[in-house]
């Protein structure tokens, strides 16, 4: 006998959690499936997480979601070799409404939303890996769990991450290539509470975000980025797929080497390394999204490119949460319509946008493109960190204007002005 769902969630990360919360909310008998041993186990991700659809989904959030710190720092920084040229704003007042944005591990904080998803009503189900869709009659009927396994429902919510294994089998997109996704690597790097405190001029609860271009990434297009943590320091890379090919280097060597640069091993000295992990990141511009439903079947966060990243603030999380609500008040509209047909889960584009994912997506859709500029990630950077060394040196031998420091080094890079013009105007209109 095949086991029944009116829907089943494929992935127990924020978006299928929070899918399955709401569906579960809604009356639908829900299954949430995820692969790993555990919610979060096999995940990784800076740390940040905006907290504004957490408030939509659980009023009372704060009261035990598994935060680290509150972000009240935030930072971005050029280096080179041996230097680096930042600026930071500090914000230690919450703002009306509760915190903007805090730090988080993904194995607590996964594991806690998949458990809110639980009360709510919904299955969970661990170490299981969904194999593929079940079809009948062109439509999308369940899903297959190893080589003879079915589990039906009306609605497959496919929240599986960036490898869209579902997505491609549902057709709703062709394979990935290289240009569309980075790999993402992550070190914990364990330091006494008391010493983040001290290094980053932060007080209990509060916590710094700092993002990192230039010799981060040793000139590839990618950057890194900093969390504090209640008792450990969360340090990345987020690196471009192609460029790691393209130059045959591999992603962990450019980790250490942005680990050993003087500033980081300034904030990070007497740190251990405690835990090492990678995962892909899609890196999707607007018109290379996939379909985002098909007849029983709706796409959420990570597997629809529900990424931004403009260059100094990255959103997966709160895009990912907020996606999984629409999924369920999708299903709930394409239910009352008379069932899980492509035409009626098509609401799904309305609840998105009345939660402004597509409408950032779609704002910041140019970013993906401009950020493929190499320049952005060494010329640029060097250019920065020279023409500040000009206007801070005073060696005795005539101090220049800060325009002729600028103009001089300009000449020096070989930078044509017109190029630097429109890089800073295409630069405006993206980010």
């Amino acid at each position: 006998m095949v086991e029944r769902f009116d829907a089943i969630v494929v992935g127990a990360g924020p978006a299928g959690s929070a899918a399955a919360l709401v569906l579960a909310r809604k009356g639908f008998s829900t299954l949430l499936v995820e692969r790993g041993r555990a919610p979060g186990v096999k995940n990784m991700f800076g740390g940040r997480i905006y907290a504004w659809p957490l408030v939509e989904l659980l009023a009372d959030w704060e009261k035990d979601c598994p935060v680290e710190r509150f972000v009240t720092k935030e930072g971005i920084f050029f280096l080179t070799e041996d230097s680096c040229l930042g600026v930071t704003y500090e914000s230690p007042r919450p703002p009306e409404g509760g915190p903007a944005s805090f730090i988080a591990t993904r194995s607590k904080f996964d594991a806690w939303l998949a458990k809110k998803a639980e009360e709510a009503g919904a299955m969970l189900v661990t170490g299981i890996r969904v194999d593929g869709l079940w079809r009948e009659d062109g439509r999308v009927r369940g899903v297959t769990v190893g080589a003879d396994d079915r589990v039906a429902s009306e609605l497959v919510v496919i929240a599986e991450g960036a490898a869209m294994g579902l997505v491609r089998k549902a057709g709703l997109r062709g394979d990935l290539e290289p240009r569309e996704v980075s790999v993402g690597v992550k070190e914990t790097i364990e330091l006494p509470a008391e010493t983040i405190h001290e290094r980053f001029g932060l007080a209990e609860r509060e916590g710094a975000a700092y993002v990192y271009a230039g010799r981060a990434s040793l000139g590839l297009r990618g950057g890194g980025f900093l969390y504090t943590n209640k008792s450990s320091i969360s340090l990345g890379l987020v690196v471009s797929s192609e460029d790691l090919s393209l130059r045959r280097m591999e992603v962990q060597d450019l980790q250490t080497q942005f680990r050993m640069h003087p500033a980081i091993q300034r904030l990070t000295k007497g740190g251990k390394v405690v835990e090492y992990s990678a995962h892909l990141v899609p890196e999707l511009a607007w018109n290379m999204m996939p379909r985002l439903v098909a007849d029983g079947v709706i796409v959420v966060g990570d597997a629809a490119g529900f990424l931004i990243n403009n260059g100094y603030t990255f959103r997966g999380v709160d895009l990912a949460i907020a996606s999984g609500i629409a999924a369920a008040e999708a299903a709930e509209t394409a239910r009352a319509a008379g069932g899980m047909s492509a035409v009626n889960l098509s609401a799904y584009d309305r609840f998105l946008r009345s939660r402004n994912v597509l409408t950032d997506l779609e704002r910041f859709s140019r970013a993906p493109l401009y950020l493929k500029n190499t320049r952005l990630f060494d010329l640029y950077p060097r250019l920065l960190i020279e023409i500040a060394d000009r206007v801070y040196r005073v060696d005795g031998t005539g101090k220049e204007r800060l325009a002729e420091a600028v103009l001089e080094q300009l000449r020096a890079e070989d930078v044509p002005k017109l190029r630097l013009l429109r890089d800073l105007l295409a630069g405006a209109r993206s980010m």
